[in-house]
Formats: structure tokens, C-alpha cells, sequence
């Protein structure tokens, strides 16, 4: 059964885990989230632990609300916009309570490495891993309303009408922000490289 389960699309895999309450089902599209998911909140909150509680809600939220998944909509939209929505309420969060530390740099905080099967030789490892640390940078710089939709279509590979979807704006409205966004990105990836 796993194996027949496993060749559905995310929208039969949701149907099964609405009409028959198969936990299986709810597994399958759990692995296939839980990576994309992770980078994509990582990527707007900039805090690994943060992202991975956030992440392990969407999953929570994803399996108490599973009716109020509608079938018109694609399932990863509807899961993006979970886990968009518990990451800007994260940054609301954040914003009302003023943290002090006595590390400002917060150095300990490494960018996300997800899994990858691939082999990659060592000075190229580092190199994008210096890279990624300097994008990760940029981004967390970039004004949160603009970092969401720049996240979802450069680094997720949203179409524009599935942002649209995912954040409830309207088309003209996620182009204007990415372009916005991506001229900002631009602007503080300038000034990182020549810190």
C-alpha cells in the first residue's frame, strides 16, 4: 500500500488522508514538505531552531485542520501559507519583545544544511557555504514584506500565481514586491562582499 501511496500527487495524498484518515498518507506528504518547508521559514526568520519549531507546527497545524484543505487550491500552497503565516507571527513575536545579549553577532547561528546525497569537493563546499552565509546575511536585511516573496520565488521556485495564492496578494502586488525585494537583496549582498 505504501508503495501505491506513495506514486500519488500531493492533492490525492490530502484526499486520502481527508476521506480515509490515513496516517501514511499524512507521513508521505510530511517527508516531502519537511526540507522545502525548513529552508523556506530558515530563510525569513534567519534562526534555525526558530524554523524548526515553526516548521513542526505546520506539520501540527497541517494534521488538526486537514478538512479545511479545499481541493481548487494546490496542497503546497496551502501548506506554504501555514507555515508563512506561523513565521510572520513569529517575527511579530519578536519585534514586541526587546531581546539584550551580551553576543550581538550571535556566531554560533549556522546557516541551514539540508541533507544533500550529492558529492560536492571540499573547496567548493566552502565556498558555497560562505556564499550561503552571505545571501542568509542579505536576506535577513531585507524588509520582511518584501524577504517573503523573494524567498518563494527565487529560492522555493513559486510561480507568481502561486504567491499570490500563498501570501493572499494580488499578482501586480508580488511583482512589484519581489522586484523590490530583489533590488534590496542586490544593494546589501553589494555592501556584504565588501565589508
Amino acid at each position: 500500500m505504501e508503495k501505491r501511496l506513495n506514486e500519488l500527487t500531493d492533492e490525492e495524498l490530502i484526499k486520502e488522508f481527508q476521506d480515509n484518515n490515513t496516517l501514511q498518507a499524512f507521513e508521505i506528504l510530511v517527508k516531502r514538505f519537511k526540507d522545502p518547508l525548513m529552508n523556506f521559514v530558515f530563510r525569513f526568520v534567519g534562526n534555525k531552531d526558530v524554523a524548526a519549531d515553526i516548521v513542526q507546527d505546520t506539520m501540527i497545524k497541517f494534521y488538526l485542520n486537514k478538512d479545511s484543505y479545499k481541493s481548487f487550491a494546490k496542497f503546497s500552497t496551502w501548506i506554504y501559507t501555514i507555515a508563512g503565516n506561523l513565521a510572520k507571527n513569529e517575527l511579530k513575536r519578536r519585534k514586541r519583545r526587546t531581546i539584550y545579549s551580551l553576543n550581538r553577532d550571535n556566531g554560533d547561528e549556522k546557516p541551514l544544511q539540508v541533507e544533500d546525497k550529492t558529492f560536492v569537493a571540499p573547496d567548493r563546499a566552502t565556498d558555497n557555504s560562505i556564499k550561503n552565509e552571505f545571501v542568509q546575511k542579505a536576506l535577513m536585511k531585507v524588509k520582511e514584506v518584501y524577504r517573503e516573496v523573494v524567498i518563494l520565488r527565487d529560492v522555493q521556485g513559486f510561480s507568481y500565481e502561486e504567491i499570490s495564492e500563498i501570501t493572499g496578494l494580488t499578482i501586480g502586488t508580488v511583482k512589484s514586491r519581489i522586484n523590490r525585494g530583489r533590488a534590496q537583496l542586490q544593494k546589501y549582498l553589494k555592501n556584504i562582499y565588501y565589508e
